[in-house]
């Protein structure tokens, strides 16, 4: 085939210059400004003091907000407009704290540990004591914990849950579980258990000490209504029931090894998750033989009605009722008046009144108390 001679010297001219850029040696790359060192915060020493940093170049008042003792300090600015402070020797726990810049509240950005929440604006800090506390990560054998999304038919949307299996439950393939429903509180979500909670490492350090008996823990999102207003706690704990009963207790006993009956399950819960707990709890007591309340958002009477009308009943199914509630506690006189109603209706239950308010702290306490106490 014949080409025309202006395509052909077109041609070669693009050859060549292919050739040419081929041999030519590769351009000098250009040169990247250093990356700043990341800014360290909290950085624990050795005796327990703490330094918290951010930086805030146009910020003009700066604090942090810890959930430890005198837990707020103002920071100072310094080079690289790096705020800073040191606290402490802060005691040993698992703390909540945020920064406070210009009014606004926010997580610490150099700490990837971060509580989770509806909202998240709360940080996690860890310190470790000589001793180690039932919540802190030990060298015993550990269990493990699955993240499942799912389509709730009930609710018609996507939703999530964890679940705790034991140390060993992948190794002895024949072995069934007990069952614990473990709620949280009206801030946060299907994950603060674990990771704030350290419910995974209670556990672990229970069981291994043979303090507990080994179990499933399922651990969902408790919000699942999407209206507020004057009846949307009722409504949420309506919504969350069909949804627990309806499909996630399906899903769990044939997805994992589990016990069937009453006597192999457990409801208990934190705030609003103690109230779902003993609500769904007391009114099926035919599922649930096991149910607790910490810091609890108490169900009304009229919710409970029917099981406190058959007390006779309802005393010889459930084989545990235990309630919590902390002395500073804002919800202790609605939980002294269920007490109270218990009592008058003769509804057997076992009621501890303890130190501390509505926090995480007192929490981990009641869980580490509370399942030694299970399926026995």
């Amino acid at each position: 085939m014949l080409f025309p001679r202006s395509s052909l010297v077109a041609g070669l001219i693009h050859l060549t210059t292919l050739s040419a850029l081929a041999q030519a040696p590769n351009p000098a790359p250009a040169l990247r400004a250093p990356r700043p060192a990341p800014v360290i915060s909290p950085e624990i020493s050795s005796d327990r003091k703490v330094t918290f940093r951010l930086q805030a170049a146009k910020a003009t008042e700066v604090s942090v907000n810890g959930q430890w003792p005198d837990g707020r300090a103002a920071m100072s600015k310094g080079t690289n407009n790096i705020w800073s402070v040191t606290v402490g020797p802060l005691p040993t726990g698992v703390w909540e704290y945020s920064f406070n810049v210009d009014g606004l509240t926010m997580v610490d950005p150099g700490n990837p540990a971060i509580k989770p929440m509806r909202s998240p604006r709360t940080s996690i800090l860890h310190i470790v004591g000589d001793s180690p506390q039932p919540y802190d990560f030990q060298d015993v054998p550990h269990g493990v914990v699955r993240q499942h999304t799912y389509r709730s038919k009930s609710l018609g949307r996507l939703r999530e849950l964890a679940v705790y299996t034991p140390p060993g439950y992948d190794q002895h393939t024949s072995r069934r579980y007990p069952t614990l429903y473990l709620q949280h509180g009206s801030g946060d979500n299907q994950a603060t258990w674990v990771a704030h909670g350290k419910a995974h490492w209670i556990f672990d350090n229970l069981i291994a000490a043979k303090r507990a008996t080994p179990m499933i823990v399922v651990m969902m999102d408790g919000h699942a209504a999407t209206g507020g207003g004057p009846d949307g706690i009722q409504n949420n704990t309506k919504a969350f029931e069909r949804d627990l009963l309806e499909e996630v207790m399906p899903f769990v006993e044939r997805s994992y090894r589990v016990k069937s009956g009453a006597a192999n399950r457990g409801i208990v819960g934190l705030s609003m998750g103690g109230g779902q707990s003993l609500t769904i709890g007391l009114n099926h007591a035919d599922k649930f033989a096991w149910v607790g309340g910490f810091s609890a958002g108490v169900p009304s009477k009229e919710a409970v009605g029917t099981t406190l009308a058959s007390a006779e009943a309802t005393n010889r199914k459930l084989k545990l009722l235990w309630i919590a509630c902390g002395e500073k506690d804002f919800l202790l006189q609605r939980n002294n008046e269920f007490i109270a109603l218990l009592k008058e209706k003769n509804v057997r239950h076992e009621w501890r009144l303890t130190e501390g308010d509505h926090s995480w702290p007192v929490w981990r306490r009641y869980l580490a108390d509370f399942a030694p106490m299970i399926f026995h």
